[in-house]
């Protein structure tokens, strides 16, 4: 297996006086797609911002390709290769889809024929954002809003890209469609850290998963394994 890409060490974060991660660790191997699954409040979208560095850690360390960046603001951390699609998306609903593609591009400068390239990618991945490409953000559907957030992370050209939440709301197909391009962008070369509360289908696209309780991970292996461990399958899955 590659060396990890990520390493989350014994990481301690808060909101306030609240101790939302309490010394997890985890790592992801270049190439792989690792899943966070657990219950809502789990932790598992402040795991994603730690990472991305929207959450300070209080204790512990976050390497990107052995590299700590503890101390490094957010915009820094792009930089070293990491790009994050939020929950909620976040898009910039005033904006063409063209410009918020353009906002994901930032950290390349001015290189237009760079970000022409990545944009050209986009597209391929999700031609319905072609069709849309002046169109405001705001008036796409939850479905092209989805595909909008993740094109936008991908402009910079991540080598690690953290996925939080990419099915909710959606209609299965829709599910099935944004899953069989999150396939695709691995397969590009893309390592993936995703968080997802469709259990299922995470651990099915995974190669590892880990399962976060109250900020704490208390399973963790083969994805294939997880999907068979009695306690996920009751937990997550929904079966007796």
């Amino acid at each position: 297996m590659s060396e990890p890409i990520l390493e989350v060490r014994d990481l301690h974060a808060y909101y306030g006086h609240v101790h939302a991660l309490k010394g997890i660790s985890l790592s992801v191997a270049a190439g792989e797609i690792v899943a966070l699954i657990g219950a809502n409040g789990a932790g598992k979208s402040t795991t994603l911002r730690a990472v991305s560095g929207l959450v300070r850690p209080r204790e512990g360390d976050i390497l990107i390709a052995g590299r700590s960046t503890r101390d490094l603001p957010a915009h820094q951390i792009v930089y070293l290769g990491v790009s994050h699609a939020p929950e909620g998306r976040k898009i910039f609903t005033t904006l063409t889809v063209n410009e918020n593609l353009n906002m994901g591009a930032y950290s390349l400068g001015r290189a237009k024929a760079t970000i022409e390239a990545h944009r050209r990618r986009v597209f391929q991945l999700f031609p319905r954002l072609a069709e849309r490409r002046n169109q405001l953000a705001g008036t796409l559907s939850g479905g092209e809003q989805q595909m909008l957030a993740i094109g936008r992370a991908l402009m910079s050209d991540p080598q690690i890209l953290l996925l939080d939440e990419p099915s909710l709301g959606l209609a299965p197909l829709l599910v099935r469609a944004i899953f069989d391009t999150i396939r695709e962008i691995n397969a590009a070369g893309v390592t993936i850290l995703l968080v997802e509360q469709n259990a299922r289908a995470a651990l099915k696209l995974a190669n590892k998963g880990y399962v976060l309780e109250t900020g704490r991970i208390v399973l963790a292996g083969p994805a294939d394994q997880l999907l068979a461990d009695a306690r996920v399958r009751k937990a997550y899955l929904g079966e007796a």
